[in-house]
Parts: C-alpha cells; sequence; structure tokens
C-alpha cells in the first residue's frame, strides 16, 4: 500500500477522532462510540470498494493494553487527595468490589442455568460484561461536576482493576475454594508492595533526570512494570493508579511522611523545584498519547466488527437479561444499601475495552458459546447508550451526589 496513502488516512482519522471529541462535548453522546460507528463504516466501504479485509487479532490488544494504561494513569494524575476525600474512595471501592462481585455471579448464574455450562467457566465468561469500562467512562465525565467526575473516575479504575485481578484468579485455578482466595490475598499483597516501591522510585528517577526527554522514559518504565508483572498474573493496573495518585499528591505525601520518626529529611528528597512543571508535561503528554491510542483501538475494534453477529436472537435475549441484571444489581446497591442519589452514576456503567481485553484472554476451549463476540458487541453498544441518554439528561436536570 502507498505509504503516503496511509498517512493521510491515519492523519484524517485522527482529526476525526478530535472532531468527535468536540461533538461528544456539545451534545454528551461519547466519543469512543462515533469512533465506533467510523471504523464499522469503514469495513463496509472496504468491502463495498472490494478492498482487502485486514485482521487486527495482534495489535488490537496492544493498542488496549496501553491505551488502558495510559487511560488510568490520565485520570489519576486529575485526583488530587483530601482528608474530606477519604470517604469517597473508600465507598468507591467498596461500590467497584462488591457490583463486580455480585454482577459476575448473577451473569455466570444466567449462563449456567440457560447453558448449562459448569459454574466456573460460566463465571470466567461473565467477568469481562462485569467490569466498568474507564476508558469509555473517564473521557465521557469530563463535563461533570467534580464530585461526580471523581466518582467515576475511583470507580471505573477500580472496577478495572478488580475486574483483572478476579479473571486472572479464575483463569489460572481449576476450583475455587480456600487456597484460591489466600493466592488472592497473596497477590494483593505482592502488588502493593511493586507499587510502593514503584511510586518512590520512579518519582525520584523524574527529579534527578537532566536529559530533556524524560516524560517518556517514566511512561515505558511504567508499561515496563505493567508488562512484567503481568507475565506473572499480577494487577499491575494497580502500579499505574497508585503511581498517578502518588505524583499528584507527592507534596501532601512528603510532607506526611516527614513527620515521622527517621523520615524527617523525606520531604526535601521527594520534592525538587520543578517537580510541579514537570507533572504539567507528563499529564499533558499522556492525556495526548491516551488520546491517540484510543482513538485507534476503537477505531480498529469497529473495523474488525461482524455486524451481523448481533442478529442471532441468542445475542438479544442474553443481552437483554445480561443489561436487566447490569443496572438493577446497580441500582439495588445504590439506591437501596448505600441509599444514595446519584443520578447519572447509576447508567454510567459502560463496558468497553477492558470488556474486550478480557474477552480476548478467553480460551477459545472455555467459551459458553459461540454467540459470545455478539453478545460483547451487543452490551458495549447497549450499555454507551444508556450513558449517552442519562449524561444528556443530566445536562437538562438539576444532580446532587452524595449519600443521605
Amino acid at each position: 500500500m502507498n505509504p503516503y496513502f496511509v498517512l493521510i488516512l491515519l492523519s484524517v482519522l485522527v482529526i476525526f477522532s478530535y472532531l468527535f471529541d468536540m461533538v461528544s462535548r456539545r451534545t454528551r453522546v461519547p466519543s469512543v462510540l462515533l469512533l465506533l460507528v467510523l471504523g464499522s463504516v469503514l469495513r463496509y466501504v472496504s468491502i463495498y470498494l472490494n478492498l482487502p479485509i485486514y485482521k487486527f487479532t495482534t495489535i488490537l490488544p496492544l493498542l488496549g493494553t496501553v491505551g488502558l494504561i495510559l487511560i488510568v494513569f490520565e485520570g489519576a494524575l486529575e485526583l488530587k487527595f483530601e482528608p474530606s476525600k477519604a470517604k469517597l474512595i473508600r465507598s468507591t471501592f467498596v461500590a467497584a468490589l462488591f457490583l463486580l462481585c455480585l454482577t459476575s455471579v448473577g451473569i455466570a448464574g444466567l449462563f449456567y442455568y440457560f447453558l448449562e455450562a459448569p459454574f466456573q467457566r460460566c463465571l470466567l465468561n461473565a467477568i469481562p460484561f462485569s467490569v466498568i469500562s474507564s476508558a469509555i467512562a473517564i473521557p465521557s465525565v469530563t463535563s461533570l461536576f467534580t464530585d461526580k467526575k471523581e466518582f467515576i473516575i475511583y470507580e471505573s479504575s477500580f472496577s478495572d482493576i478488580l475486574g483483572i485481578m478476579l479473571f486472572n484468579l479464575i483463569l489460572m485455578n481449576e476450583t475455587i475454594d480456600a487456597s484460591m482466595i489466600g493466592e488472592f490475598g497473596v497477590q494483593v499483597l505482592i502488588v502493593s508492595v511493586i507499587s510502593l516501591i514503584s511510586c518512590f522510585g520512579f518519582l525520584f528517577i523524574m527529579g534527578r533526570m537532566k536529559h530533556h526527554v524524560k516524560f517518556f522514559l517514566i511512561i515505558s518504565a511504567l508499561i515496563l512494570v505493567y508488562a512484567v508483572g503481568k507475565q506473572f498474573h499480577l494487577s499491575t493496573l494497580i502500579v499505574v493508579l497508585a503511581f498517578g495518585l502518588f505524583l499528584e499528591n507527592s507534596e501532601l505525601i512528603a510532607k506526611r511522611l516527614s513527620t515521622l520518626p527517621l523520615l524527617g529529611k523525606v520531604e526535601s528528597i521527594m520534592i525538587y523545584p520543578s517537580l510541579r512543571t514537570d507533572l504539567k508535561g507528563l499529564h499533558q503528554l499522556t492525556a495526548e498519547s491516551a488520546f491517540l491510542l484510543r482513538t485507534f483501538f476503537f477505531l480498529v475494534f469497529g473495523y474488525s466488527l461482524e455486524i451481523g453477529e448481533l442478529m442471532q436472537s441468542s445475542v438479544f435475549f442474553f443481552g437483554s437479561l445480561t443489561l436487566l441484571v447490569v443496572y438493577l444489581l446497580r441500582w439495588i446497591y445504590l439506591a437501596v444499601i448505600v441509599k444514595a442519589h446519584l443520578w447519572p452514576e447509576l447508567v454510567i456503567s459502560p463496558r468497553g475495552l477492558i470488556s474486550v481485553l478480557l474477552f480476548l484472554s478467553i480460551p477459545k476451549d472455555k467459551l459458553v458459546g459461540d454467540f459470545m463476540s455478539g453478545l460483547l458487541l451487543f452490551i458495549i453498544l447497549a450499555s454507551g447508550l444508556l450513558m449517552t441518554i442519562g449524561l444528556i439528561a443530566t445536562g437538562k436536570l438539576p444532580t446532587e451526589s452524595g449519600d443521605e
């Protein structure tokens, strides 16, 4: 293919993505849905013009993984911790954990009842449909009030992290028993230690690097830690979230640590004169890189979709039941258990990038049906449309957030 034609095509697609972002801010329609539609249109234009249809089986998980890292990192860099937010962090973590487990079991129960497959296999297939996609949720809530935006960023990030951990746990264990719970605890401990070491190590490197190119080095090191951890089936996305939070709140952390015995000089070691300038530059680079990766992931995913898979009756049947389980359990948790008025948080529960990555990680012999890829597409589109309706409605109605 003509390299100049490829450059023209890629440039035009990035411009379209930028325009979609502008449209999204005005209409509240998530830009990723528009990218999916554009990718699908490109596929059918290629078919109409008798052009070759390319397979992106290898590149799609790569784009998705790097995009996920950058999106979570960008979101974490926007979260300024204050003592008053401790309750918010606890509540979003509990919400993400509770809803992930409850929704996974609920959807697995559907598969188990109707498909009569082993429950563990059903649970493995259910997890990708139970994880909130931070790649869609975080960019879509930029226009919401700060407390609502922070709730979504924390909840979706925790949901991604916990979803990956739960998925790996089920995938790597043949039986669900007490030893699996113990393994989960050990994994959390190991990742916590890695996060602690990485945070201080990366900040130390940032403060002492004199080379004019250092932000890409930091991001590359972060991706390296994530990838190495994944090779050992560790949920090192926690490292990404922790490092973003650590950087944004490094002055507060250093101040608190310096009050402890033997750590009086830690503030002068951690904090250097150009830290805030560096954080601004790192945040800008991360945001633009995440935008680029998100653009091409959803375009490629849309291009790879077989729309005909949506036409199966089993897709509509299981898709409708799955959505009913997702939003009914979310409503029960928010309205009944925690007694919170959290609109539009109720419908901001999209499935997307992380669902695709987890689904692609399921061995083919462990899928519970040949309609699962169509079901994935149905859930992504339907949850995205419901979120769009919620965001549009929020733009017209006064809202309040918080527990009673």
